[in-house]
C-alpha cells in the first residue's frame, strides 16, 4: 500500500505538533523537523534534538507516530540526526515572535554568540514590558536550553532562549 500524501502535505500535518516544552511553537517552527521521506508504505521522518539528551524528543517522536497513524500511515520510522547540530538559527522569525508573545525572550542574534553558554549576561529586552534593563539570574531557566532573567523595571522573571 502506498502513501497517498505528498511530502509537502506531511510537513503541513506535522506542523500541528507543538513543542512539548513550548506549546506556542511547532516542531517545524523550532527547526527540529529536518526531513520527510516516502518510500512505498514507509514514511521516514528525520528530526534533530535541540540539544543532546533533550527529554522532549521521545514525546515528539511519539506525537509524530500518532499524528501520522491518525491519517492512515501505519509504517513510520523516526530517525534522530545529530549532525549538523541543531542551532537557534533554525528558529524562524514567526516562531521568535510567538516566543516573545508567550513571555520567552527569543534568541537575540545568531548562534555565533556563545556568551550565555559561558555565563556572560546580555542586554536583553524584557518580553513582558520591553525594557532593556534586565539581568541574568541563572544560566538555566525552566529547561536547559533557556536562561533565567529578571526585568529590573517590571520586576518579572522571564526565560531567554539561549543562542546555540
Amino acid at each position: 500500500m502506498t502513501i497517498n500524501y505528498s511530502i509537502e502535505e506531511i510537513f503541513k500535518i506535522l506542523s500541528e505538533i507543538p513543542d512539548p516544552e513550548i506549546p506556542v511553537i511547532n516542531i517545524i517552527e523550532l527547526g527540529i523537523l529536518r526531513d520527510v521521506k516516502l518510500e512505498d508504505d514507509l514514511c521516514t521522518i528525520t528530526i534533530t534534538p535541540t540539544y543532546s539528551g533533550c527529554p522532549a524528543m521521545k514525546v515528539i517522536e511519539d506525537d509524530i507516530k500518532i499524528k501520522l497513524k491518525e491519517i492512515g500511515i501505519e509504517k513510520v520510522k523516526v530517525e534522530l540526526v545529530y549532525s549538523p547540530a541543531w542551532t537557534t538559527d533554525w528558529i524562524n522569525d514567526e516562531a521568535k515572535e510567538k516566543l516573545r508573545a508567550y513571555g520567552i525572550a527569543p534568541p537575540d542574534h545568531s548562534s555565533v554568540d556563545k556568551n550565555v553558554l559561558l555565563g556572560k549576561a546580555r542586554d536583553l529586552k524584557c518580553p513582558l514590558c520591553g525594557s532593556k534593563n534586565t539581568e541574568m539570574i541563572s544560566q538555566f531557566g525552566s529547561t536547559a536550553c533557556k536562561a533565567l532573567y529578571r526585568c529590573k523595571e517590571c520586576r518579572e522573571p522571564f526565560d531567554y532562549f539561549k543562542c546555540l
